[in-house]
């Protein structure tokens, strides 16, 4: 069984049966009563984050999870399809288990699928990935990188983003996968 000090921001505690990663924690002792770690959770399978709070001396559980290196082979309106680097099986997610993940993957990009139980319950992808800009507004003479001003750019992958003026159709770019967000031009 864990402790209390294993509870951490990053890992990822059983509740119920559903593995649940710790997103915030705070640790708290008042005089004449036990400690409490009182956390933000969210979880792994359905995406629903709640507030949980956990005495010294409850029992519970890590959870065990596994991260295997895949890499990504297509979408077929129903189910993005990946291939595990080590076994070379393909495993097929359903597109909208995973859909936030889906709009930063193009063929061939290298992603860890999470496995709770030996079951696939999510795709992590890398932190950083190149688009290539399909659609976006000109930019008018005289923009620069440092005006401040921005537009939206629509990516191979579907996604919009909003970038700097100065960048045009067929530019590559490099997007930041947790935050959603234009880092730079490749």
């Amino acid at each position: 069984m864990a402790t209390l000090t294993d509870i951490k921001t990053g890992t990822i505690v059983k509740v119920n049966g559903d593995p649940y990663l710790v997103t915030q924690n705070v640790f708290s002792r008042k005089e004449a009563q036990k400690p409490v770690m009182r956390t933000k959770l969210k979880n792994l399978i359905s995406g629903n984050v709640m507030d949980k709070t956990f005495s010294a001396g409850e029992p519970f559980e890590m959870a065990d999870i596994e991260r295997r290196r895949s890499q990504y082979m297509y979408e077929d309106g129903s189910s993005g399809h990946f291939m595990d680097n080590e076994t070379f099986e393909q495993l097929a997610l359903p597109s909208d288990q995973i859909e936030d993940v889906l709009k930063y993957l193009k063929e061939d990009t290298e992603v860890y699928i999470t496995y709770y139980e030996g079951k696939a319950i999510g795709v992590q992808p890398p932190t950083k990935v190149e688009l290539k800009v399909t659609e976006t507004p000109p930019g008018v003479k005289g923009d620069t990188a440092s005006g401040g001003a921005t537009k939206p750019a629509t990516l191979e992958t579907g996604l919009v983003v909003n970038v700097p003026l100065f960048i045009n159709e067929g530019d590559v770019l490099i997007i930041n996968t947790e935050t959603g967000e234009y880092n730079s031009r490749a």
